[in-house]
């Protein structure tokens, strides 16, 4: 099923296109990422898909029946906490609750063992009751995952989610999400990432973005086994 599509879209910076063009399907049920070479805007594009920026010109459409509140979002650089952010890792994951709760409603069973299974399965159970400031890099990002899965999205939007992980940790985290869509068919997963040979495997499609003089030109392939290019949606 179609969740979101990019129609034609233009996006661009102090009057130069950074984005020329782009048409693109999203679609359910999908693990997919979005590679490129620096400044290739792939966090453009991710912030186009959510809102966060409007186009220039074309549309960003989502399907009707498909509730936005349902979007888990972590941008690029969300792990950025100085060493004397106070918060416990498990606060923190359970802040991503709060949203579906509402103003009115307590953290419950069903809350807690959410946080839970997203702890344990981003390797941070054991150091639940850790300061966020004193945290490595790679274990700032992966809480801020679990804060992320912990909010059980159908679709996660995800900006270079493994900065900062060791080999094992990156593989731990594409087998998460791998295992997260398949377990839901409305569930999709989108990522950028620059470590596309190591998660190929786990991937349903990629869209690669390739910036030429000041454009992007957007290609994607139907599965990961597959050239690029059998789709070529171009400026």
């Amino acid at each position: 099923m179609n969740i979101a599509a990019m129609n034609n879209v233009v996006y661009g910076y102090d009057g130069v296109p950074v984005i020329h063009n782009v048409s693109l399907r999203i679609e359910s049920g999908e693990f997919i990422a979005v590679s490129g070479p620096n400044g290739a805007a792939k966090s453009t594009l991710l912030k186009l898909l959510l809102g966060l920026v409007k186009p220039w010109s074309g549309e960003v459409t989502y399907a009707p029946d498909f509730n936005r509140k349902a979007i888990g979002y972590l941008p690029q650089q969300a792990a950025s906490f100085n060493s004397g952010f106070p918060s416990k890792v498990i606060e923190l994951v359970r802040s991503g609750c709060y949203p579906k709760l509402g103003l009115f409603r307590r953290f419950g069973a069903e809350q807690h063992a959410l946080v839970e299974w997203s702890l344990r399965r981003a390797g941070m159970w054991e150091y639940r009751s850790r300061k966020i400031g004193g945290l490595s890099g790679g274990q700032k990002q992966k809480a801020c995952i679990a804060r992320v899965m912990a909010q059980q999205p159908e679709l996660v939007v995800l900006d270079e989610p493994v900065t900062g992980m060791d080999a094992s940790s990156r593989m731990q985290f594409y087998q998460w999400m791998r295992d997260y869509v398949t377990a839901d068919a409305r569930r999709t997963v989108l990522m950028v990432t620059h470590g596309l040979d190591e998660a190929r495997p786990y991937l349903d499609r990629v869209i690669r973005l390739e910036g030429k003089e000041g454009d992007c030109q957007c290609f994607t392939s139907n599965s990961c086994s597959a050239p690029f290019g059998q789709e070529v949606l171009l400026h």
